[in-house]
């Protein structure tokens, strides 16, 4: 059988390649975090005898929309500001990065102070990435699995939207190693969602439709640039995954992420999950 999404489901549903169910526990999760992070900023300045926050956090797996709100909020500045920032700044980014510091705002816990403006932190950023992506032991470890440094963290941002733990870090890595030595498409549901704006676990068949260069359904190959920006785990999974033929995978349950190079055993982990997803939705 062919490498394409299974016959639909009622409500529009359709049982893919890789698919997996954690994703709603990733946004609560980042949704909570997000929350103890913004919430005392957001609050800065409504008197006059409140402290300046002191330190900006970052999450794993924050895409560069969110870390720019962030900033804005942090320093007090209009809505869009640093995203304006970090369109006319000239960033020390790869030139594959075509100026674009997605994946390359490193997720890590930054000081804030009264000098700090939103060039400032995001130049900060994209150093400590260099930083921590730019060893000669990360390139070496890159060209060993055909990737440029760039490449091995846009692997790596999928893998951090992919996975729950840094096991399955290393799994995920691995199914995208052998999807794209072995010219599969890489059919990840997270690089739709980066296109489409949006975090779910919901993907239509019309959504494998989308004209978008990060629709890794119909375009083989990575997407044009990181869909988020990654920690040190998934970089390191992304640089050296374990030996497996993995090509499919799918989280049937939280906790249970199933890995294997069978289709046939692929389809009934998908049947499996979604039979649970549909016991999840009727019990409420």
């Amino acid at each position: 059988m062919t490498n394409e999404s299974l016959p639909d489901r009622p409500g529009g549903r359709s049982l893919r390649l890789t698919r997996r169910g954690r994703l709603v526990l990733i946004v609560s999760a980042a949704a909570v975090t997000a929350a103890a992070v913004l919430v005392p900023l957001l609050t800065w300045g409504a008197k006059d005898t409140e402290p300046m926050p002191t330190s900006l956090v970052v999450p794993e797996g924050w895409r560069a929309t969110q870390v720019y709100a962030a900033i804005d909020n942090a320093l007090e500045v209009a809505p869009g500001t640093t995203g304006q920032a970090a369109a006319r700044l000239k960033l020390k980014l790869p030139a594959e990065a075509r100026g674009n510091p997605e994946g390359y705002l490193f997720p890590a816990t930054y000081p804030v102070n009264a000098k700090t403006t939103p060039a400032s932190m995001l130049s900060f950023m994209v150093n400590t990435a260099n930083t921590r992506f730019g060893s000669e032991r990360t390139l070496s470890a890159a060209r060993r699995g055909g990737l440029s440094v760039y490449q091995a963290v846009n692997v790596a941002s999928i893998v951090q939207a992919e996975a729950d733990t840094p096991t399955d870090m290393g799994k995920v890595a691995r199914v995208i190693h052998n999807r794209l030595s072995s010219g599969m498409p890489l059919q990840m549901d997270s690089t739709l969602n980066y296109a489409l704006r949006r975090s779910t676990v919901d993907t239509t068949t019309q959504d494998t439709r989308l004209e978008s260069p990060y629709n890794t359904y119909d375009r083989q190959g990575l997407p044009p640039t990181p869909i988020a920006n990654p920690g040190e785990d998934a970089m390191r999974a992304a640089i050296g995954p374990p030996a497996g033929d993995w090509l499919y995978f799918v989280t049937v349950a939280p906790g249970d992420t199933r890995f294997t190079s069978s289709y046939d055993e692929h389809r009934r982990n998908v049947e499996e999950f979604n039979a649970n997803r549909d016991q999840a939705r009727t019990s409420g």
